[in-house]
């Protein structure tokens, strides 16, 4: 979702740095989520409590189906390349190598991006100059696939009686065994089941082993779905593993039922949504037309290169919801995700019905949708907002791409049903997110973006200011909380160390230190106190306040 609406260039630097990574990643290795987000975006993630490890074998996948998304979306036709772009087939014939090789060579670092052809469709290519530096660091796994010739009539003898001594003397699954065969004789898997599978079909009567009923493997079931999922079809599933269509379709299921049920699903909860005609209500009837429906089939919003006016004329052609539209979109947006949520809560592993996969899978998708939707009206108000914190040098252009990931935060956590604008609630989280990642004596100072900033006055001037009426009253409600509930002392140290001396915007935070030299107590001693104060507070505040005192 945030590449959606990041600029062109940084997503094709973003791309280039993916693919840098992809080439050094060590699939028996761990990775911090740390570093995988700065090698991509160039940024330090400062916010995480804990870093995630990320396996490298899963890390090579991500990075595959990053990067075949990514360039596809950012395709350009090929005669823009400054390089021979190669087709598969066309790689192939130049070094001398089956078509299945070239897609077995993508999982060992040859990257493909995908470009528009001189016909008009766009296709997987390879640059020459990447090709010519795989080749340079895999010669001998190159040479190997070039010295590569059919199998003689013995060779196929060897491998057929190999299978038979295999199934006879152990209990070993049809894959484990073209496995074992292909170890032993250095040829590929493909070429070992593809050799049985010919004999099998010309000697019906005389089956090179028998037909495997075991429970399949995890990694097995785990190709399966990568491969359902990549589009492969399930009779070619069926085929390559020796499953039957239902077992084929267990598989896949099982995966996906795994997959929703590690997902968060998250959703502002309403007494409305356990109404009998809840769905009735809330999904029959569509939002009412904007002139923001005409968008549908157009490329998302984008930054697009440096060019702050085109941003903001491009934003200019997407209307602004009013209170009624953004209701019922919010509405729609929580409830989806809420009956995802409660149909998820019935499923079981075991005899899972692809049906109410595919209905939760429709109810997700759908509230994406509807989240782009919130998230591209309100992407003039990320410009209103980071315009007030430029005056520290501070790239608008940044600020924006920077406030976008803030607002589709704001969108996540919105609650409706309390009656506040969303603009008044975004605009809090953002400002607060700027106030977090910019220190004040940061100087990014673009001279581009100066001479933009008379563009931006001019062109946001007659937009209506953001009312942050109810960000007081909820920083009114905030100080009475503490007021009544904490001593003293436990004031002094929330009040200093929150920075709610002032606006919840602008806030100055102290350290530990600087509060225990006030205080006359230790940075140690402070820390336990205001532990126990967010304590208590935790009981008197909503989730709302909570943030606004925390975050």
């Amino acid at each position: 979702m945030q590449l959606r609406f990041t600029p062109e260039k940084k997503r094709r630097k973003q791309l280039d740095a993916a693919e840098k990574l992809f080439a050094i990643i060590d699939k028996d290795k761990e990775y911090p989520f740390e570093f995988v987000f700065f090698r991509i975006t160039g940024f330090n993630l400062k916010s995480l409590d804990e870093n995630e490890l990320i396996r490298g074998d899963d890390l090579l996948e991500d990075l595959r189906i990053f990067i075949s998304k990514l360039g596809g979306k950012l395709a350009r036709p090929v005669a823009e390349q400054g390089e021979k772009i190669h087709t598969v087939r066309e790689l192939a014939e130049a070094v001398g190598v089956s078509t299945k090789t070239i897609y077995r060579w993508r999982k060992r670092g040859l990257i493909p991006r995908k470009y528009v052809f001189p016909d008009g469709i766009r296709r997987l290519g390879f640059m020459q100059s990447k090709v010519d530096k795989f080749i340079e660091v895999n010669p001998g796994l190159v040479s190997r696939a070039k010295d590569f010739a059919r199998l003689t009539g013995r060779q196929k003898q060897q491998i057929v009686k190999q299978a038979a001594k295999l199934t006879a003397g152990k209990d070993l699954s049809r894959r484990q065994i073209i496995n074992r065969i292909s170890a032993k004789t250095g040829r590929s898997p493909e070429t070992v089941r593809y050799t049985l599978r010919n004999y099998e079909q010309a000697n019906p009567q005389k089956a090179a082993f028998k037909k495997s009923g075991g429970a399949i493997e995890p990694a097995q079931a785990a190709e399966i779905h990568r491969l359902f999922k990549q589009g492969c079809e399930v009779k070619e599933l069926m085929k390559r593993f020796d499953r039957n269509k239902s077992s084929i379709y267990r598989i896949i299921n099982r995966r996906r039922a795994r997959a929703l049920r590690s997902r968060k699903i998250e959703f502002v909860a309403s007494d409305e949504f356990l109404e009998e005609d809840a769905r009735k209500r809330i999904l029959a009837e569509p939002v009412g037309k904007t002139e923001s429906s005409g968008r549908k089939n157009l490329e998302p919003i984008e930054l697009a290169g440096s060019s702050l006016s085109a941003y903001l004329r491009t934003l200019k052609d997407v209307p602004v919801l009013n209170r009624e539209q953004e209701v019922e979109l919010f509405r729609q947006y929580n409830y989806l995700k809420f009956m995802a949520s409660r149909i998820r809560a019935g499923i079981k592993l075991t005899g899972v019905s692809g049906t109410r996969l595919g209905l939760i899978e429709s109810y997700l998708a759908r509230a994406e949708e509807i989240k782009g939707t919130l998230i591209e009206a309100n992407l003039r108000l990320v410009v209103t907002v980071a315009r007030k914190h430029t005056t520290g040098g501070a790239n608008l252009l940044d600020l924006a791409s920077e406030g976008n990931v803030s607002l589709m935060r704001a969108v996540e956590r919105f609650d409706y049903t309390r009656g506040f604008r969303f603009a008044t609630f975004a605009s809090w989280i953002i400002a607060k997110d700027f106030a977090r990642k910019i220190p004040p004596e940061k100087s990014r100072f673009d001279k581009a973006t100066s001479a933009s900033l008379e563009e931006v006055h001019r062109d946001l001037r007659a937009e209506d200011a953001v009312d942050f009426a109810a960000m007081e009253q909820a920083h009114r409600s905030l100080a009475q909380v503490i007021e009544d509930n904490l001593t003293e002392r436990e004031r002094h140290v929330i009040v200093s160390r929150f920075g709610l001396v002032r606006t919840p915007i602008r806030k100055e935070t102290k350290t530990l230190k600087q509060v225990g030299e006030e205080l006359g107590l230790t940075a140690e001693r402070v820390r336990q106190i205001e532990l126990m104060a967010l304590q208590k507070l935790r009981q008197s505040l909503s989730i709302e306040e909570f943030e606004l005192l925390t975050g």
